[in-house]
């Protein structure tokens, strides 16, 4: 799709940078871009998928033919003639909207062992159209349903996944993002996933912590991190689960 090719042309034609001791110019290596590869991979769900892909495809040529330079949406009456699981496999796989962004993310040494405040969302170029934005939360405990039933049929949650469970506020999902992360512990984004659960929650007990304020602080950026250890990994999981059992009881 456009936004893959797009990431594909940017990411060969950008030189990244890294500073150690006197600014010396980092070249990321093999390991590096196969990692930077897996935290942005998306999880294609099964539900509709060959009668998805055929619209996507009028779709993309209809786009291509006006050379708008972004992503356009299937009519109105062809999105409502979706089933709820069609449009889930819709939406995930093509949001509707063009969105420039100019800020480019750097790809660091090492990301494998790192925990960053923010996801490498396939997002970067492109955002839910309204409609797309209502159906994802007006259908939530479907959309949660669907992403646990695609993930353990596929043993991974992609980054559209983790995308869309950060917009709808899935907290419900946490017991299932943990279990997940247990199974698969190189997808430190699950992780990442957790702490942007409790951002948004408000938990008290995160918005306290050190680790809230060197990834969220006055000075964070997109590329921010903490170290990925066992101790700040048990931290995460026991925080995570304190903030779903909070909630669970009716807290805030």
């Amino acid at each position: 799709m456009r936004y893959l090719i797009t990431f594909l042309i940017s990411i060969s034609a950008v030189a990244f940078s890294y500073a150690q001791d006197d600014l010396a110019l980092y070249e990321p290596t093999k390991a590096d871009y196969d990692y930077w590869e897996y935290r942005r991979k998306m999880t294609v769900p099964p539900y509709g998928l060959d009668k998805v892909k055929g619209l996507i495809k009028k779709i993309e040529i209809k786009s291509d033919d006006n050379d708008d330079m972004g992503l356009s949406a299937l009519s109105t009456a062809d999105f409502k003639s979706l089933t709820l699981r069609e449009k889930f496999t819709y939406t995930v796989v093509h949001p509707e909207l063009y969105s420039q962004n100019c800020d480019i993310r750097i790809m660091l040494p090492n990301e494998e062992q790192k925990v960053f405040g923010y996801l490498l969302s396939t997002l970067n170029e492109q955002t839910w159209s309204q409609r797309q934005l209502v159906f994802l939360r007006e259908n939530r405990d479907s959309v949660m349903s669907y992403i646990e039933e695609s993930t353990l049929r596929s043993k991974r949650m992609g980054v559209n996944y983790k995308d869309v469970i950060d917009e709808i506020n899935g907290w419900e999902m946490i017991p299932f993002i943990i279990t997940y992360f247990e199974s698969n512990k190189k997808d430190k984004d699950a992780l990442t996933l957790l702490l942007l659960l409790m951002k948004k929650g408000e938990y008290e007990e995160f918005l306290k912590s050190t680790s809230y304020r060197k990834l969220y602080g006055q000075s964070y950026n997109y590329e921010t991190y903490i170290e990925y250890n066992k101790a700040n990994e048990a931290l995460i999981l026991q925080r995570a689960m304190g903030y779903f059992k909070e909630k669970s009881a009716g807290g805030k």
